[in-house]
């Protein structure tokens, strides 16, 4: 069975401030696919934010993000992480990790979710 866990990361931070959202793979070993992380805001659909393709030769991110969030993977652990940086209130919204889809210029069908994180960029 197939599950994405996301371990840690979301909560309240302070615009201008860190948080890393990790999220851990059972079922299925994530070196072998392109991995992303989407977002939905309240009132918005989802989005894409970043992904990295299977080799990690490819990585998309949304231009809203470029510069301040990296997405990687720990093969390890066999799990993939969000570092997002110096964030800004319009970054809140609910996130969610993703295996298993296509990530070149764009970011879609991916086939596996992990549960939401709620993140929150407020003073």
């Amino acid at each position: 069975q197939v599950q994405l866990v996301v371990k840690s990361g979301g909560g309240l931070v302070q615009p201008g401030g860190s948080l890393r959202l990790s999220c851990a793979a059972t079922g299925l070993i994530l070196d072998y696919y392109a991995i992303g992380w989407f977002r939905q805001a309240p009132g918005k659909e989802r989005e894409g934010v970043a992904c990295t393709s299977r080799s990690d030769s490819s990585t998309y991110y949304t231009d809203s993000v470029k510069g301040r969030f990296t997405i990687s993977r720990d093969s390890a652990k066999n799990t993939m992480y969000l570092q997002m940086n110096n964030l800004k209130p319009e970054d809140t919204a609910v996130y969610y990790c993703a295996a298993d889809g296509y990530c070149g210029e764009s970011m879609a069908d991916f086939g596996s979710w992990g549960q939401g994180t709620q993140v929150t960029v407020s003073s």
